[in-house]
């Protein structure tokens, strides 16, 4: 699963994680610590909601 921020548009690939964050890749979304944020607008995980993979290109 992916996770898109409903204010911006951000992808969260949790295959990817947030390398500028300190965010390892293989981190679960649910794994996030609860200050997490999105990078692109500082939305909270609150307002991202969950997507199927097959929605993305797998190349992101």
């Amino acid at each position: 699963m992916r996770y898109v921020c409903e204010l911006c548009g951000y992808v969260y690939n949790p295959d990817k994680g947030d390398p500028e964050n300190q965010i390892d890749a293989g981190t679960d979304f649910e794994d996030l610590p609860d200050t997490w944020c999105c990078p692109l607008c500082g939305a909270t995980k609150d307002d991202f909601e969950e997507s199927s993979d097959e929605e993305y290109d797998t190349t992101e």
